[in-house]
């Protein structure tokens, strides 16, 4: 821009400043939610997995580096998977838009990204009962393993779909300015960014899901594996210990040996809280499974053994 004959010349404006605070804000606000997820994946499947075995979480009291140290295991099968699904679509579809982007297929573009907007928004539709717990009919039976993680999948699959779709249309737009209109393209932008916030809608609901199975089994194994991991522990009580355990051996060692007479063996400590041991017979399996809950006070001592 030229400066008429007689004026001084202005400076150019500077550039807006950043602040430290700004600085550390684009790099504290993704690792918070980055942390609360693997805070919240790694509560879901202690609290699961613990419930399994009849044990409340909220007695154990644990930390919350405790849920974040359990939440890579529940969800690193997931994320993996999700992770080469994604760079498959990305490839595909990024194939797909080169050939779109051809000279002459202007026609072509259109009744492809419409069909993948329509179809993208459809599978979406038909995937979305299963967030209100409603069942969706499949053509394959319930009992298969993978069958509760086809509906938030179709629903990403399809949220995916259709954001390609808007993100072509909006590219086109963005090439021929013949094509603007605000009103329009603010629409595109905001349906853009409503299929994003459904598709991690959908991810948050299937790993959830996974986390939840994942536990659940790991503590069926555990359970009919004998809780061979769990230490074998040796009871000593004041008073009788009234139990449904199998395989539990007894003997009063009588007044003698003092206030603690009463021996039993065969316990295997499951967990223990601040006020409670969680023992469960060496012998149980699924279908004759107990926990057995003792206070840790001085009516009861209770002996570890050597693995």
């Amino acid at each position: 821009m030229s400066v008429p004959p007689g004026e001084p010349s202005r400076p150019a404006p500077a550039p807006p400043r950043v602040s430290y605070v700004d600085k550390v804000a684009y790099i504290v606000a993704p690792g918070t939610i980055v942390i609360g997820l693997l805070y919240y994946f790694g509560s879901v499947y202690t609290d699961t997995y613990y419930a399994t075995f009849g044990v409340p979480a909220a007695d154990l009291q644990l930390s919350v580096q405790t849920y974040l140290a359990k939440s890579p295991r529940a969800i690193f099968g997931p994320v993996w998977f999700l992770l080469i699904c994604g760079l498959v679509v990305v490839l595909v579809l990024g194939r797909v838009g080169l050939l779109l982007d051809r000279p002459g297929r202007e026609q072509r573009r259109r009744t492809v990204c419409w069909a993948l907007l329509v179809g993208g928004l459809l599978m979406t539709l038909l995937g979305l009962p299963i967030f209100f717990g409603w069942r969706i009919p499949l053509p394959f039976p319930d009992s298969w393993w993978f069958t509760r993680f086809v509906p938030p999948c179709l629903v990403a699959l399809g949220a995916t779909l259709a954001f390609f779709a808007v993100q072509q249309r909006l590219q086109r737009i963005a090439v021929d300015p013949r094509r603007r209109d605000g009103t329009a393209d603010r629409m595109w932008t905001a349906g853009g960014a409503l299929l994003i916030g459904l598709l991690a809608m959908s991810l948050f609901f299937g790993i959830s899901q996974y986390v939840v199975d994942s536990a659940k089994s790991e503590a069926l194994g555990v359970i009919e594996g004998g809780s061979r991991a769990s230490l074998l522990v040796v009871v000593y009580s004041r008073i009788p210990i009234t139990h449904d355990a199998h395989g539990i051996g007894y003997k009063d060692m009588g007044a003698e040996r003092g206030p603690y007479r009463h021996r039993y063996t065969g316990f295997r400590l499951l967990v223990k809280s601040p006020s409670r041991f969680y023992l469960v017979s060496h012998t149980a399996r699924e279908a004759d499974y107990q926990t057995v809950v003792l206070p840790d006070d001085d009516t009861v001592r209770v002996a570890l053994t050597s693995p």
